[in-house]
């Protein structure tokens, strides 16, 4: 179900004009909804895809997890007709001509895998560029599923399906943004829209939730990681790009997939602070600052504590950085933490930071205990 007084778009959009597409764009500004913060479970570099959609005529379903904002381009045409950046169905119709328009249960939908399981506290459907065929509502349910279902055995009636969004008019050319008060972990969704339309992309904002005996398998991981259940809680700047980037898979593939700070003038320094996967000990340590060349942090250091309220403790005293460089560092005797700061001296940027360790026996039991509390 949905809560919170979030803004919201119905209707039609003004027919595209020329200029900036993006000019009448419906949306709650640069800030975005209260969940925007968060990660987007939903996002395909952490392995999300679309399995599969009960009719793309008009635009391909994978179109839906692009991580770049919708392009449009008024003069691309095909065989098909217009050529969109996002899913689009064809219209659907009535039994005959004297019931021309499709019955009230009608709808097409698509089925997502997320690319990283867990805790949904927000979802954005966004119909960009979709100002007069987009659909009418939406209605989004979830479901926990292990494994690699198929298609066909998430359809099947084994599987059952929680209600995350009910069926709600959404705006066309617009950020539809719904809050989601699901305490469940989740791994994938079923986006139905009424009765047919196109929406450029889908943002699914939550918390990450590994599985426990994925990660005790492996022993040894990054504590860090995104899809490991580590976050950015908070940041000194923001400015060019997200801190979130630093713990996103794979290496950095050109400057703004890192994190990059303005220009500091005078004292202090930038800093970003995760919470890892739960209580560990770090081992190894990677700040890598790949792509970023006459603007790579100089310095770095990492602090950690224990808890949301410990002392800091150092963990890599300021040390200084190359450009375009993967510095690899091994700590001994390092305490166990539940929280990491990340210190760059003076500004610049950083593309990822891997923090290699392993869970402690406590931080096990209580990731084992929140994973069985939340239907994982």
């Amino acid at each position: 179900m949905t809560t919170g007084d979030l803004p919201r778009y119905t209707g039609d959009a003004a027919p595209y004009g020329g200029g900036d597409p993006y000019a009448d764009y419906r949306t709650p500004g640069p800030a975005g909804f209260p969940f925007s913060h968060l990660p987007d479970l939903a996002d395909r570099r952490l392995g999300a895809g679309v399995l599969a959609a009960n009719d793309e005529f008009f635009a391909e379903r994978e179109n839906l997890l692009t991580p770049a904002a919708a392009h449009f381009d008024p003069e691309a045409f095909g065989h098909k007709g217009k050529i969109m950046d996002g899913w689009e169905t064809r219209r659907r119709r009535g039994t005959d001509g004297d019931h021309p328009f499709p019955a009230d249960e009608d709808h097409d939908w698509a089925l997502i895998r997320l690319g990283a399981p867990g805790v949904i506290r927000g979802i954005v459907v966004d119909t960009a560029h979709f100002r007069g065929n987009y659909p009418q509502s939406v209605s989004i349910e979830g479901t926990c599923a292990e494994g690699s279902p198929s298609p066909a055995e998430l359809l099947g009636d084994a599987v059952t399906w929680t209600p995350l969004v009910p069926r709600t008019a959404v705006g066309g050319h617009a950020a539809n943004g719904f809050a989601v008060r699901a305490e469940q972990r989740f791994t994938h969704l079923r986006l139905n829209q009424h009765p047919d339309g196109g929406i450029a992309r889908l943002r699914v904002h939550g918390e990450v939730v590994p599985e426990p005996r994925w990660l005790a398998a492996l022993g040894t991981f990054d504590l860090a990681a995104l899809e490991n259940g580590g976050r950015v809680e908070d940041a000194s700047d923001r400015f060019y790009s997200s801190p979130t980037h630093t713990i996103h898979p794979g290496r950095s593939r050109k400057m703004d997939d890192g994190w990059e700070t303005r220009r500091r003038r005078g004292t202090g320094n930038d800093w970003v602070r995760y919470r890892l996967t739960e209580q560990s000990v770090i081992r190894a340590v990677e700040i890598d600052t790949g792509y970023l060349k006459g603007n790579a942090a100089g310095w770095a250091a990492l602090s950690g504590r224990d808890g949301e309220h410990g002392d800091w403790t150092e963990l890599l005293p300021r040390t200084r950085l190359q450009p375009d460089t993967v510095h690899r560092f091994l700590l001994t005797d390092a305490p166990a933490v539940t929280h990491v700061r990340l210190d760059i001296f003076p500004d610049g940027g950083i593309a990822r930071l891997r923090l290699h360790g392993t869970l402690t026996e406590e931080g096990a039991a209580r990731l084992a205990t929140r994973h069985r509390e939340l239907g994982g």
